[in-house]
């Protein structure tokens, strides 16, 4: 008889403990599972804030801006994504709208001073502000390399210059003279004279400012 009663009670406590360790076996995934979501969650959200510092950084660079931008091809080398992987002159050797100031600076030979600067920011007269000087002038201004190289490097200022930096500026060209700026926002001057049409463009060492006029010493 005490034999039959010990083997009852332990008929009926052995599905017991069975369905407690099943219960928790189940448990055990689920905090598991918890546990991963957290750690997905919180790598998650390093991500986003990279990706969000990322865009603070791309916006804080500045993009292009001005009406004459729109004439720079979209793709290729003359491009702007082309251009910034070249160096200043020859990535405006690769822009159409800069042909007759490469062929100027071509003339001076003034293309690897250029091409090994560090850092420069260079107003860029587009080919229609070269059409504005006579030719018989500007003929004889690209015969004379002395002039040239004067009138070029009048241009370049020794250090890359924000948008911002042109609201209220003075700097020293690379000859030896100094240029004034002014202007806000997507609207800024060279001398009072030459209107940037196309600015903030991005090469490897240069930051550089289509203008619509050529700038004299």
């Amino acid at each position: 008889m005490r034999r039959t009663t010990i083997a009852l009670v332990a008929a009926a406590v052995l599905p017991l403990g069975l369905a407690a360790c099943s219960s928790d076996d189940e448990d055990e995934p689920a905090e598991e599972t918890g546990q991963n979501q957290e750690s997905q969650d919180t790598q998650d959200g390093e991500d986003a804030g990279g990706r969000e510092d990322a865009g603070e950084g791309m916006a804080a660079a500045g993009e292009p801006f001005g009406s004459a931008c729109a004439a720079v091809p979209q793709d290729g080398a003359g491009s702007f994504d082309g251009m910034a992987q070249d160096p200043v002159a020859t990535a405006a050797g690769n822009n159409p709208e800069l042909a007759t100031l490469v062929s100027a600076v071509t003339a001076a030979g003034l293309g690897d001073t250029l091409n090994n600067a560090e850092a420069l920011t260079v107003f860029a007269p587009v080919n229609d502000a070269f059409a504005q000087i006579p030719e018989a002038d500007l003929n004889g201004l690209l015969a004379d390399e002395t002039a040239l190289t004067d009138v070029l490097t009048y241009h370049v200022v020794g250090e890359r210059l924000s948008p911002e930096q042109l609201a209220e500026g003075e700097f020293e060209t690379l000859q030896g003279g100094t240029v004034t700026t002014t202007g806000s926002g997507e609207s800024f001057e060279v001398n009072g004279e030459a209107a940037v049409v196309c600015g903030n463009v991005r090469t490897a060492n240069a930051t550089v400012y289509l203008i619509d006029s050529v700038l004299m010493p």
